[in-house]
């Protein structure tokens, strides 16, 4: 009979996230069972299967996403690049190792190829096994997956990409360096004219002076940089934010260059639409102050 997993976050049934990045605030969910643990080559994977959000995939205590929650920020990250680009055909995901936003990418038939790139094997892998509706995308024909680093997988790209999706997790592990100024200014290279990328970009709540610094080093890469956010119970504050940037001074990201019916919209979205998409931009008055600033 195998032993029964533990883990130092769960206690008395109750999963808790407690980090520095969020102080004197927890998150917690009521736990049903351990489904896997690991200590990857880089981080602390967990998952758990919890009373009311589904399979949870937790990276060093922080969680990543539930099955119930998820779409919200998959959708959002992904469609609010792919509908301000006219016609993106090969798209780079960096991170995103669950295969959420591979999922939302294919989704626009006009894509030729999607490739991921996630440094940890284990989050694709356990996400393979635990999470089979975001993962699923591994399966399609258009997607191709490397095992690296983004950073240096970026380097070697050069005007390639329509569209590049940085899904990563927080800035205080081995997503450290995807938030920083090098980082854009590689991304900005590999991208194609007119390219578009967005990138996880925190909780205006929180991490307020965090996403001035970003929404500036992104300013002086690309002509058009905007903050976006989405609401997600599951993450701290109930939100996460997104830098959206493009290549093109003319473009305005703000308003979805292509659009999907309202009947394709409901197939195919459980959260973005073109109206939201809009609505996304618009900052409370303490947040458009500080970012305008």
């Amino acid at each position: 009979m195998s032993e029964e997993l533990t883990h130092p976050t769960i206690v008395d049934g109750w999963f808790r996230e407690i980090n520095e990045m969020w102080r004197g605030q927890a998150m917690t969910l009521k736990v049903e069972k351990i489904l896997h643990h690991e200590k990857s080559l880089y981080q602390d994977v967990l998952v758990f299967k919890s009373t009311d959000y589904g399979n949870v995939l937790v990276l060093d205590n922080v969680i990543q996403c539930t099955e119930r929650d998820e779409f919200s920020y998959q959708e959002m990250i992904t469609h609010l690049a792919m509908n301000s680009h006219p016609e993106p055909k090969k798209v780079l995901v960096i991170g995103g190792g669950d295969g959420g936003v591979l999922r939302e990418v294919i989704k626009h038939e006009c894509v030729e190829e999607a490739i991921l790139c996630d440094i940890d094997e284990a989050v694709i892998r356990v996400s393979k096994q635990y999470l089979p509706d975001m993962s699923a995308s591994y399966k399609h024909p258009k997607v191709k997956t490397h095992i690296g680093d983004g950073f240096k997988f970026l380097a070697d790209y050069k005007n390639t990409f329509d569209v590049i999706i940085t899904d990563s997790s927080d800035p205080d592990g081995p997503a450290e360096s995807l938030f920083q100024l090098p980082y854009f200014e590689l991304l900005e290279g590999a991208l194609r004219e007119g390219g578009v990328i967005t990138t996880q970009a925190e909780n205006q709540w929180l991490h307020i002076d965090l996403i001035q610094r970003l929404k500036k080093d992104c300013g002086k890469t690309f002509p058009v940089a905007e903050y976006a956010y989405t609401t997600i119970p599951t993450y701290p504050s109930g939100q996460i934010g997104f830098m959206v940037c493009c290549k093109d001074a003319n473009r305005d990201v703000t308003k979805p260059l292509r659009r999907w019916s309202e009947e394709e919209e409901d197939k195919l979205c459980r959260y973005y639409n073109a109206k939201i998409h809009e609505a996304s931009f618009i900052l409370p008055t303490f947040a458009r102050k500080k970012l305008s600033a």
